[in-house]
């Protein structure tokens, strides 16, 4: 379980950085992608936009 638990920590982390291309996409925008200020600092938290590319991602690897 820590396992799916860092691989999805990893995930985010990978998806926040490549937040100007996926926004290009239009994957940054869904609903479930929370975005919020804190001290200064925004965060970004694309919840829906992992999930989404887990499941094609997931298909992709089913097909091959």
């Amino acid at each position: 379980m820590i396992r799916w638990l860092i691989v999805t920590l990893l995930a985010l982390v990978f998806i926040s950085g490549l937040r100007p291309w996926l926004k290009k996409l239009g994957l940054g925008d869904l609903p479930g992608d929370f975005r919020f200020t804190l001290f200064g600092r925004e965060f970004f938290l694309p919840i829906t936009t992992t999930v989404l590319i887990s499941v094609v991602a997931s298909v992709i690897a089913k097909w091959l």
